[in-house]
């Protein structure tokens, strides 16, 4: 079974990585897990109290499709979670790995952004990092995926959902109609 793993830290951005879960989850029947750091319970911007599946510490790369990162306060603070072992790790053994929002900070830490092309929430987000791949930046409201590394601004949940379906080998006509429920709002009316 496909499985997708999504790691929240407190004050995750609840809206950002719904749609994927749920969508995952509910339409494709793909095997969703929340993992935190430490495997603590956490507490999202909305207030939404999250008890997880498991710790980042325990993510094992082989028994999952494809990591995701949702956005948050958290990545943006003073002291970071550092997940960039999993990370790597998930990306060396060929999965997916993704990030949303200040979620593509962690991705950028760990040196995945250096040589692929990828998008945040502006061009000014990532160098603080110390990343080395602003040649690579795309400013663009859309999720970008090179490969199987999908990243979107925090206001992009839709084709983020869609790029890491995509990457998983499920763009098909059922997830483009998916998509075009979701995008039909911002139609020009």
């Amino acid at each position: 079974m496909t499985a997708i793993v999504t790691i929240l830290a407190d004050g995750f951005a609840d809206w950002e990585t719904a749609l994927l879960n749920a969508g995952a989850s509910g339409y494709f029947g793909i095997d969703t897990k929340f993992a935190t750091p430490g495997g603590k319970p956490v507490t999202s911007a909305g207030g939404l109290k999250v008890t997880p599946d498991l710790a980042v510490e325990d993510i094992d790369p082989a028994r999952l499709d494809a990591l995701v990162v949702c956005g948050g306060t958290a990545w943006a603070g003073e002291t970071p979670p550092d997940i960039a072992a999993v990370l790597l790790a998930t990306r060396d053994a060929g999965k997916t790995v993704a990030g949303i929002c200040d979620g593509t900070l962690a991705l950028a830490r760990a040196g995945i952004l250096d040589n692929v092309a990828h998008t945040s929430n502006s061009p000014d987000n990532l160098p603080p990092t110390g990343y080395a791949g602003a040649a690579h930046y795309k400013d663009q409201p859309q999720a970008v995926i090179d490969g199987r590394i999908v990243t979107a601004p925090g206001t992009a949940p839709v084709s983020f959902m869609g790029g890491v379906l995509e990457t998983l080998g499920l763009r098909d006509g059922n997830l483009d109609y998916y998509l075009g429920l979701y995008g039909a709002e911002h139609r020009a009316g």
